[in-house]
């Protein structure tokens, strides 16, 4: 479930706080004023807006909806940018009720704080908030929301769907509709699910050009199910009509995760061509260029570059302690697809099921499990998979 607008968030890449890199540094004074100690990113698209917030934040910290509203921006930023001190901003900007017990936290800053907590994979903690959340305010649908998609990517189904059924009794039909679509598609209820997001894409009134996101979010969630089904064409043709209502990270991500399963390798690139050269938009570039190796000078160069900077990346957020979870699928992702090491690739899926199951997860596991010729593993897939209720196609027919 992408959130905010769209409300839906579906695998958003994490990232680390600044907060965890601050705690482990060393301070260094400069030698002179004119040493430079760090050059900050250019804040690309960062509009006058954003701006003005940042203004308003500083001359008024404790105001809650400018903090929670720069909150957002800084949180949108780290998933366009994938830089992690975005979502370091995100948190400083809730600064002013960092000591304040829950009870004397304002609802909309516990969600805002477990949005963020959600998007670091700390999932545990962004629930336990949201509930609290809750219990205080039980009207509110980004909450709700936001509860829902920790539920489904935990593959706690059951629980997910009576969120999404609180959803559509607080906010609008269309999302508590969708959301449980969208439950019953992982279930294997193709049919049920297809049925009623298309009947959700038919409605007048999303016919309207501000009403593009709510598109695209449908038909990513109809290509998604019909993946589950193992209808490649029908996946295909709703992950265009996406593309072509409106462009957003995930959703090329996933039209790129799609491609490369059908061997539509050299259409990766051009894709994420104009993407923030993030670690998911770098893996899908260095997959795509190793499984096009040898057909192109620049473009083995191009994926070679993708490579060493993503290498590079997860080396240097190795070095932090216990950050290895937080990005385990796409470190598997990248031994299993780029450097051909299966035995890491399945370790690091394992590791990585253990704290999140959505599709892609056990799809991972599953793959690395088959590369590895682990039958051992191939059956803590199947056991899983029976364990939640996922039924995917995809990995049935993973030898």
């Amino acid at each position: 479930m992408r959130l905010a607008a769209s409300a839906k968030a579906w695998a958003a890449i994490a990232v680390l706080a600044v907060a965890a890199l601050a705690a482990h540094a060393v301070p260094r004074v400069p030698a002179s004023d004119d040493e430079v100690v760090e050059t900050l990113p250019v804040v690309a698209g960062w509009s006058s807006q954003q701006h003005r917030l940042r203004r308003e934040l500083a001359q008024r910290p404790k105001d809650e909806a400018t903090a929670i509203a720069a909150a957002s921006a800084y949180l949108e930023l780290a998933r366009e940018q994938g830089d992690a001190r975005y979502a370091g901003y995100a948190m400083g900007a809730l600064q002013a009720w960092e000591a304040a017990p829950p009870a004397q936290t304002p609802p909309a800053v516990l969600v805002m704080r477990a949005t963020i907590a959600q998007f670091l994979h700390d999932f545990d903690g962004a629930e336990a908030t949201l509930k609290v959340a809750l219990a205080r305010r039980p009207n509110d649908a980004q909450a709700w929301i936001t509860l829902a998609t920790i539920l489904r990517v935990r593959g706690r189904y059951n629980e997910s769907d009576a969120a999404c059924r609180s959803l559509g009794r607080v906010g609008p039909a269309l999302y508590g509709v969708a959301c449980l679509a969208e439950n019953a598609g992982l279930r294997g209820n193709h049919d049920d699910a297809r049925q009623a997001l298309q009947a959700l894409l038919a409605e007048p009134a999303l016919r309207d050009a501000d009403k593009a996101g709510t598109r695209q979010w449908l038909l990513t969630s109809l290509a998604e199910v019909e993946e589950l089904a193992g209808r490649q064409a029908e996946a295909d043709a709703a992950y265009r009509k996406a593309v072509a209502a409106q462009r957003s990270g995930y959703l090329l991500l996933a039209y790129s995760d799609y491609l490369q399963r059908v061997g539509r390798h050299a259409e990766i690139p051009r894709l994420l061509a104009d993407e923030a050269r993030s670690d998911a938009v770098l893996l899908r570039l260095a997959i795509a260029g190793a499984a096009a190796r040898g057909k192109s000078a620049q473009g083995a160069q191009t994926a070679h570059d993708a490579a060493e900077e993503l290498r590079q990346r997860f080396e240097a957020a190795a070095l932090r302690p216990g950050t290895t979870a937080l990005h385990a699928r796409e470190e598997a992702m990248f031994a299993l697809d780029v450097q051909n090491d299966p035995k890491r690739a399945l370790e690091l899926a394992r590791l990585n099921a253990r704290l999140q199951r959505e599709p892609i997860d056990l799809l991972v596991f599953a793959r690395a499990a088959s590369a590895a010729n682990d039958s051992a593993a191939r059956g803590e897939v199947k056991a899983l998979m029976q364990q939640i209720g996922l039924k995917d196609a995809r990995v049935d027919a993973t030898p």
